[in-house]
């Protein structure tokens, strides 16, 4: 047996290093209880519910809830301007009054002779009572006052397409007659636009058709009106698709009480194609996505497992679980890459719901 003296050849130094490396690795490293590894440290999350949007995107633009060019119904001069350019006009407010002198003589004339007829057909039903007249002359004093009256009609019309008055309430435009003109038929005059509330109208992929109808809510964006947005509802959709684009025209409508907004402004609009207020959504970053299929660690039992999951819409950092995922499970959302199926791990902090 060898001895090793005080005055041995070998170093103190490399003695020691000899010794330790003949003790066994698992001397140094640390043990759980048992023997076992220690837990891994892991982050993890509830799941939380929340109201889960399905929208798309389109663009549009705004147009006028009405809109007309009037026009002259008759030749006239035009006799008084009863509104200031750019302001609002109520329903049936006058506009514009046409010289109408000769109409009105016309149906002077009319009312008078609408009055003799009546007279001599008044005479000849008395006369056909005492049996004095054959009743053919009734008839024709009869029909003889029905044409009369018609023609009294005709020019009382004419004489009311003297006043041109706003068929419905809005903003009239920018005329484009004066006073003393002499204008013909069908000759513009003045816009009438209705600027409250406005139409939006938009375009989706044919492959939404199904997807979109009336009643759905739009939210709107515009570049003149930088990080406003403007909410409102489809009220109308096309029945048919365009086989150009192939896409489906829908109408909608929003508010614009204070008359910020114009016809013919390009819409950003995002359309709302279905809601789910009670849907589950789990981070993001909790996805461990495996062969095409979808999986998430969950704690139980103070280790890992893996679950596979049914997953929804993403947005904003967040998943919806469709299927596969309890609401008080607990997910792990960082630390996967040291742990794998059946590792013992352990919660550094409980994330509030929806972080």
């Amino acid at each position: 047996m060898t001895r090793l003296c005080p005055d041995s050849s070998i170093p103190a130094a490399a003695l020691a290093a000899l010794l330790l490396s003949l003790l066994p690795l698992s001397v140094f490293a640390q043990s759980g209880p048992g023997g076992a590894p220690p837990p891994t440290p892991v982050e993890i999350a509830k799941p939380t519910r929340e109201a889960v949007i399905e929208s798309a995107s389109a663009v549009g633009s705004l147009r006028a809830n009405e809109a007309v060019i009037l026009r002259a119904e008759l030749p006239g001069r035009i006799e008084q301007i009863h509104f200031d350019e750019g302001t609002r006009v109520q329903k049936g407010a006058l506009l514009f009054t046409l010289d109408a002198s000769l109409v009105r003589a016309e149906v002077a004339e009319w009312e008078a002779t609408v009055a003799q007829s009546q007279r001599e057909m008044d005479r000849a039903n008395d006369l056909v009572v005492r049996k004095l007249a054959a009743q053919n002359d009734l008839d024709m004093k009869r029909s003889s006052l029905a044409v009369d009256q018609a023609r009294l009609a005709s020019a009382r019309t004419r004489l009311d397409k003297s006043q041109i008055r706003a068929p419905f309430a809005g903003m009239v435009g920018l005329r484009t007659v004066s006073v003393g003109e002499y204008v013909q038929i069908a000759d513009e005059l003045v816009s009438l636009v209705q600027v409250d509330p406005l139409k939006v109208d938009f375009r989706v992929p044919e492959n939404l058709a199904a997807r979109v109808s009336a009643g759905q809510d739009i939210s709107v964006t515009l570049d003149a009106f930088a990080g406003e947005s403007f909410e409102g509802k489809v009220y109308a959709v096309d029945p048919q698709v365009d086989v150009q684009t192939r896409s489906v025209l829908l109408r909608a409508t929003i508010d614009n009480k204070e008359g910020r907004l114009r016809p013919g402004l390009f819409a950003n609009v995002r359309v709302e194609l279905s809601r789910r207020n009670d849907s589950l959504t789990i981070p993001e970053q909790a996805l461990w996505p495996q062969g095409g299929k979808q999986f998430v660690y969950i704690v139980r039992g103070g280790k890992a497992e893996l679950q596979e999951i049914r997953i929804g819409k993403r947005s904003a950092g967040r998943v919806e679980v469709i299927a596969g995922l309890a609401a008080d499970t607990d997910v792990i959302i960082a630390g996967q890459l040291k742990i794998g199926p059946g590792s013992a791990v352990v919660a550094v902090g409980l994330k509030p719901a929806g972080l």
